[in-house]
């Protein structure tokens, strides 16, 4: 595994003692969602604003700087690559229509967290509808 770059680290840690308004806000609402997400995460040479481990899941706020970035295309693409899904919010948008962000934020976290092929049954147990028998 690859160490991350102690620049990257003290970036972060600082990020996350001093969120914008936006990730302050959206923090409220966000640190109560399960599966877990964390502040301000190192991925390769990047730090992205919110991200969820175990679904691959980061969110970014973006005010109106990033509004013709070509960076950001090129972070984006290289996330993607590693396997993440990026989703992105104005700062605006958090701040004006928190519920709304937060409603397109628990769609995501619903589609990536859910399994297309369920388990099978355990031998013994309840009568399993995957296996022809009666729910």
């Amino acid at each position: 595994m690859q160490r991350i770059p102690p620049e990257l680290t003290t970036n972060a840690r600082r990020m996350r003692q001093e969120p914008t308004r936006a990730e302050h806000n959206l923090w409220q609402h966000l640190h109560t969602v399960r599966p877990r997400f964390t502040r301000q995460l190192v991925i390769g040479h990047y730090i992205v604003d919110f991200a969820c481990r175990s679904l691959k899941l980061i969110i970014e706020l973006d005010g109106g700087q990033h509004a013709t970035l070509a960076t950001d295309l090129e972070r984006t693409r290289y996330l993607d690559a590693q396997g993440w899904t990026v989703l992105r919010f104005w700062n605006n948008d958090v701040l004006g229509n928190a519920d709304g962000v937060m409603a397109a934020i628990l769609e995501a976290v619903a589609r990536a967290s859910t399994h297309p092929q369920p388990l099978p049954c355990k031998e013994g147990s309840l009568p399993c509808p995957t296996r022809g028998h009666p729910a």
